[in-house]
C-alpha cells in the first residue's frame, strides 16, 4: 500500500497531524495509546498490515495527539479535554460529521470522553485494551501506585530509545531483533524523554469512570485475556459500566493491538461495526512460493561493517520490489537476510531467482533459494501453510548460489525451456513424506 500523506488540523493554535486511509462506507477515527508517529508506523510491516486492514471496511482517520509524532511538541500539560478538542478538530478537517471510534489503551479514555460529549458524533464506540483509571484506588485495584509510577518513569528514562517495556507489552514478538529494533526506533519518533515523561504522568491522572454511564453509542469492549500492561478485569469494568456494551475477550497476552492474532482482532472490529466478517477469513489459492537467503551474511557483515551492510542490503531491498513488481510477483516479507516473494506461477519465480542471484552477486554475496508451488492462505499480506514452509525448508538445504525446487515446479515448469538437475530425495524436518529436490540450472 502507498504510504498516505500526512495532513495537519489546527486546535487551540496547534498543529495536529493527520492521515486519511482507505474510502469505506463508514468513517473510523482511530485512537492510539500512549506514544505514535504517524509516518514512522508504516515502516512496521505489522503495523502496517493492522492500518490497511482497517482502511478496507472504513475510511481510516488517525492522528497523533498534541504532544506526540507529527503534531506539535512542546504543549505543555495537556488535559484529556484538550485532546478530545483534538479529535474534533481532525474529524473536522478530514470532512467527517460522524464516525466510529476505535480507541486503544489510553487512546480508549479520549474516545470514550469523546463518546459521551458529543454523542450527534459518534455512531459506535469499540475500545481495546483500555481502562478507566490509571491510577490505583481501593475502588480501582489495578492502577499503577505512585510507587509504580515513579518506577516505571525511572526506568524509562533510564532507558530511552531501548523497546521500553517490549515484554509485556508484546511478548509474543518481544525477543524479535526486528521488532525490537523498530519499536525502540518508533518511541524516539514519537517523543523525547521529557514528552514521554509529561505524557505519561498526564495519563496517570485519567479517571473516566463517571464519565462511562454518560455513554450512549453503541460499544464493543475487547480485552486480550492475558493482556500484563492492563488485566482483563479493566476490560470487564468498562464493559459493566457503559451502558449495554458488549465485552469479548481474545485469546493471547499481547496489550499491543498490531501484535499478537490481528486478524481475530479486526474481524470483532469490522463484524461489529459493519455487520460482516471478512478479516478472520483465509483465503486459499495455488500460488509459488520463492524464499531467498543470503549466505553467510554474518561474515559479511564484519568485513563490510554496519553502515556498508546497510547500504547494500537496501540496494537489495529496490532490486527485489522492482524484479517482483516486473514478473507480477510480490514480496510478502522479509526473512532474516532475504525475502519472501509470491507469484501466480513457477516461471517468474526462477526468472526474479536469477536475477536476485546475480544481485546479490554484483555485491560480492551468494544467494540460495527455494521454490514450491502448492496451496496458501492468504492472510491480509501474509500467507501460512505447508507450500511456504516446504519452500523454506528446499531454501535452508539449497547451496549456496543455487536455486533448489519441488518436483512440482519442475513438472509445472514444462514447456517453459528450464533445465533442472535432480539432487535427491529429501525428508525435511517438519515436512511429512519425502520429496524430489532439483536444482535449477544457471
Amino acid at each position: 500500500m502507498r504510504r498516505p500523506e500526512t495532513r495537519y488540523a489546527r486546535c487551540d493554535g496547534i498543529s495536529l497531524g493527520y492521515q486519511v486511509i482507505g474510502d469505506g462506507p463508514i468513517d473510523l477515527l482511530y485512537a492510539q495509546g500512549w506514544l505514535s508517529n504517524v509516518e514512522y508506523a508504516w515502516e512496521s510491516p505489522e503495523y502496517s498490515r493492522f492500518l490497511t486492514k482497517l482502511s478496507r471496511f472504513a475510511r481510516l482517520i488517525w492522528f497523533d495527539k498534541r504532544g506526540t509524532g507529527m503534531s506539535d511538541r512542546n504543549v505543555g500539560f495537556p488535559t484529556l479535554d484538550q485532546r478530545v478538542q483534538d479529535i474534533t478538530a481532525v474529524l473536522d478537517a478530514a470532512g467527517s460529521e460522524q464516525a466510529a471510534l476505535f480507541g486503544v489503551s489510553e487512546g480508549g479514555s479520549m474516545a470514550s470522553y469523546f463518546a459521551a460529549t458529543h454523542p450527534e458524533r459518534v455512531t459506535a464506540l469499540v475500545l481495546f485494551g483500555s481502562f478507566a483509571r490509571r491510577a490505583w484506588a481501593p475502588d480501582y485495584p489495578w492502577g499503577r501506585t505512585p510507587e509504580q509510577l515513579e518506577e516505571f518513569v525511572s526506568s524509562f528514562i533510564d532507558n530511552w530509545g531501548k523497546p521500553i517495556d517490549l515484554e509485556e507489552g508484546a511478548p509474543s514478538v518481544a525477543q524479535s531483533p526486528s521488532v525490537r529494533d523498530w519499536f525502540g526506533a518508533y518511541l524516539r519518533y514519537s517523543a523525547s524523554p521529557d514528552a514521554a515523561e509529561l505524557i505519561t504522568r498526564l495519563n496517570n491522572e485519567i479517571d473516566t469512570r463517571a464519565v462511562l454511564p454518560a455513554i450512549r453509542a453503541p460499544t464493543l469492549v475487547l480485552h486480550r485475556e492475558g493482556d500484563l500492561w492492563h488485566p482483563a478485569d479493566e476490560g470487564r469494568y468498562l464493559a459493566q459500566h457503559i451502558p449495554g456494551a458488549e465485552l469479548r475477550l481474545l485469546p493471547g497476552n499481547d496489550h499491543i493491538p498490531w501484535y499478537g492474532d490481528q486478524d481475530r482482532l479486526m474481524a470483532e472490529v469490522e463484524e461489529f461495526l459493519t455487520g460482516r466478517r471478512t478479516s478472520a477469513r483465509a483465503d486459499r489459492a495455488l500460488v509459488t512460493v520463492l524464499i531467498t537467503d543470503i549466505v553467510n551474511s554474518t561474515a559479511a557483515l564484519s568485513l563490510v561493517g554496519d553502515d556498508r551492510w546497510r547500504m547494500v542490503l537496501e540496494h537489495l531491498d529496490a532490486s527485489a520490489a522492482r524484479h517482483a513488481t516486473a514478473l507480477g510477483g510480490q514480496i510478502v516479507k522479509h526473512t532474516g537476510d532475504g525475502y519472501m516473494l509470491v507469484f501466480v506461477g513457477p516461471t517468474a519465480a526462477m526468472e526474479c531467482a536469477r536475477a536476485l542471484a546475480r544481485d546479490a552477486k554484483a555485491h560480492g554475496l551468494e544467494m540460495r533459494a527455494g521454490i514450491h508451488t502448492g496451496e496458501c492462505e492468504r492472510r491480509g499480506e501474509d500467507l501460512s501453510g505447508l507450500a511456504v514452509h516446504l519452500a523454506a525448508r528446499i531454501a535452508a538445504e539449497a547451496t549456496p548460489g543455487a536455486t533448489h525446487v519441488s518436483r512440482t515446479v519442475k513438472d509445472l515448469a514444462v514447456g517453459s525451456g528450464q533445465s533442472f538437475t535432480f539432487v535427491g530425495h529429501k525428508t525435511m524436518k517438519g515436512i511429512p513424506d519425502s520429496w524430489e529436490i532439483y536444482v535449477l540450472a544457471e
